[in-house]
């Protein structure tokens, strides 16, 4: 696609402007221009190896591109599904942190609803006034306030 929108632009400046004077092109601004265009330089680098499959994509980006080839999801984006809870066996909600902010979209099919949003907290459990499922939080590593990690 470089190639093609390189040798357009050529094309484009090697045309003569109606109304201009005509001034013949030094040999030496040709070569420049077209050294300038030219989109081998790029594909030379792609195949010396400089660049590799997923070319100049990091961080997140290059994560879930490596975890696509190998036909595993980087970023899992569907909700967690579970048991319905009670007030005997609440859903279980893991979490890094002492609190977590959680969506309840009922149960599947006609018991689903409109996601009622809340915020969960350790050691406390929360009834969802819609369709009266019952969650509670589970820390699951050091714990603490959210946003207050130490490596940052």
């Amino acid at each position: 696609m470089l190639r093609i929108a390189a040798r357009s632009l050529s094309r484009a400046l090697q045309r003569p402007v109606q109304g201009a004077r005509s001034v013949a092109p030094s040999p030496a601004s040709a070569v420049a221009s077209r050294r300038w265009f030219n989109a081998s330089a790029f594909n030379a680098a792609a195949h010396a190896g400089q660049l590799d499959e997923f070319g100049i994509a990091t961080g997140a980006e290059r994560e879930e591109l490596e975890y696509q080839r190998e036909g595993k999801r980087r970023f899992d984006l569907e909700p967690p599904r579970g048991p319905f809870g009670t007030k005997e066996a609440p859903a279980i909600v893991e979490s890094h942190y002492d609190e977590r902010i959680v969506g309840c979209s009922g149960g599947v099919g006609e018991d689903e609803h409109d996601v009622t949003w809340f915020n969960l907290e350790k050691g406390q459990t929360f009834e969802c006034p819609v369709c009266t499922q019952v969650f509670e939080l589970k820390v699951i590593g050091v714990g603490g306030k959210p946003g207050h990690d130490e490596h940052h």
